[in-house]
């Protein structure tokens, strides 16, 4: 039987609509407490997190993720990858081995930024809250890097906004579990034409009714609209990541 936890993580919507209610300073200190709890590779607790609240700093993401509505998110936080703060504390012990800019060291950074960002969701919904990743910073992560002034072993992950909803959008369909869990082993033959069509059925409806409409889509389509419309700057982001001062070790 779920509970009321998993009941609203059942329910999880994007919100990009908010009301004039203010999430209040209690509130956000309690999410950070939440978010500061969350596991964390091998206890480095590798991420840090930028709360946005400069207008000229949320307009100027709300460009970068062409998403105009991001600039008046009431909460609005940057979570990134900070492997810079644990060579600060290496440098303090004597310590200045290049291992702090290697890849493993980024990756476990990401990981903890992106289960950090996530356990603060979850914890925001829990008290009624409306929330929204953004992704799209990455569509310039240089532009991203110089405007929260990123020093060096720090990198932009995610975006999280949240705050009181101001809409109940309708519940987006998900690809069938059946295509997504396996048991020991990827199984190949897991791609079912059948259960594909039906869900592309499913998301055509779901845009219908959602849009009056104005936008009929599938998954199929989207998948093939996504892969055709690439970013240039997001299909070269090791070169930013590199430039961050992290060793790709890519072999020559």
């Amino acid at each position: 039987m779920s509970n009321e936890t998993i009941a609203r993580q059942l329910a999880h919507r994007t919100i990009r609509a908010f009301s004039d209610q203010t999430v209040n300073d209690q509130t956000m200190t309690e999410l950070f407490a939440v978010m500061n709890r969350t596991a964390t590779s091998t206890g480095m607790q590798s991420y840090s997190v930028i709360r946005i609240q400069s207008l000229v700093k949320r307009q100027a993401l709300a460009a970068i993720c062409r998403q105009a509505y991001i600039a008046a998110v009431p909460q609005l936080m940057v979570f990134v990858v900070d492997v810079y703060r644990n060579s600060r504390i290496a440098a303090s012990q004597d310590c200045h081995l290049t291992a702090a800019r290697d890849m493993d060291r980024f990756f476990q950074g990401f990981t903890d930024a992106a289960l950090a960002a996530q356990n603060m969701v979850v914890a925001a919904e829990s008290l009624g809250l409306g929330t929204l990743f953004f992704g799209s910073l990455l569509n310039d992560p240089d532009q991203v890097i110089e405007l929260l002034e990123l020093p060096e072993l720090t990198f932009p992950v995610v975006g999280v906004g949240l705050g009181y909803p101001a809409q109940e959008p309708q519940l987006k369909p998900r690809l069938p579990l059946s295509m997504k869990v396996f048991s020991d082993r990827y199984d190949h033959n897991a791609f079912d034409p059948s259960l594909l069509e039906a869900y592309d059925q499913e998301m055509h409806v779901y845009y219908d009714l959602r849009d009056n409409g104005r936008r009929s889509d599938t998954f199929s389509r989207q998948v093939v609209t996504r892969l055709t419309q690439s970013l240039e700057k997001r299909a070269k982001i090791l070169q930013s990541v590199r430039h961050q001062g992290f060793i790709l070790g890519l072999d020559p």
